[in-house]
């Protein structure tokens, strides 16, 4: 006995409508897999930009891995302006030849986090090469400062989900930022100083430098912090900001997807 399935011509039309969504949505998964944001809470390791919180505290981070001619008159405008609350990432090959200018951060009770080894993409090492980056400037610091850091930012502010799961296994937590100065494009002491000024926010990290690659921090910086001041700021280390919340929910997002002008920060 033979059998026949008779379709009308609207059940035909409203499967092939289906059907082109469902190839839509999988195409567009595809094509932005690069780009979607992953969140917090989930289990997988994530990077911090800023920590939610209504207090208006902010975080100056500085990053240092070349030169020695920044260091000092950076120091100099924090302890003029009684900020004593900051931290330092420094590259452990930098940090081995100048202990001096590392006894001088810690002596000055700033917070000092790890900026790694080689200063190279960490995404584009091996899971066993990426541990021995980590690991090497962890000794070093830790040589140098007497305490073992936990907090890294990597160099060129590149990792992917692997680097994050490593870092998390050495127990480290990684740090980014949510406003970039733009310190390291030199892009004149005005403009530095407006785009953290009117891009800070609670519980925001600031990105600036104090390599010597970077010319005009050191003049910027006074007008910063008098600024984010007459906004009512505090200044704390980010390891402060971030006991102000477990950072449940908040955005994070793969380094993939930044924006390709993190590269030009190589040589900082």
């Amino acid at each position: 006995m033979n059998s026949f399935y008779v379709f009308s011509g609207k059940k035909i039309k409203r499967f092939i409508y289906i059907f082109a969504a469902a190839l839509l949505a999988a195409g567009v998964v595809y094509v932005e897999r690069g780009n979607i944001t992953v969140f917090s809470d989930s289990p997988a390791p994530s990077a911090i930009y800023s920590v939610p919180t209504e207090k208006k505290l902010i975080a100056l981070t500085f990053d240092i891995s070349w030169g020695e001619k920044r260091p000092e008159p950076i120091l100099k405008v924090l302890e003029d302006k009684k900020v004593d609350k900051a931290t330092f990432f420094l590259s452990s090959p930098w940090s081995k030849t100048h202990p001096e200018i590392v006894t001088s951060i810690k002596e000055a009770g700033f917070e000092i986090g790890s900026h790694g080894h080689k200063h190279v993409n960490y995404s584009t090492l091996s899971n066993e090469e990426i541990r021995t980056q980590i690991s090497t400037a962890h000794t070093v610091l830790t040589e140098l400062t007497g305490k073992e850091p936990n907090l890294i930012r990597m160099p060129n502010g590149d990792f992917d989900k692997r680097v994050l799961q490593v870092a998390s296994d050495l127990g480290y937590k990684v740090i980014q930022w949510d406003t970039d100065s733009l310190d390291w494009k030199n892009i004149g002491v005005d403009n530095i100083v407006k785009r953290v000024t009117s891009k800070a926010h609670p519980g925001d990290i600031v990105l600036l430098h104090a390599s010597d690659s970077c010319k005009q921090t050191h003049e910027a910086l006074p007008l910063i912090i008098d600024n984010l001041r007459s906004q009512g700021y505090e200044f704390v280390t980010v390891s402060e900001l971030i006991s102000q919340s477990s950072a449940d929910g908040t955005e994070v997002r793969d380094s993939a997807s930044l924006n390709k002008g993190l590269e030009d920060a190589a040589e900082l």
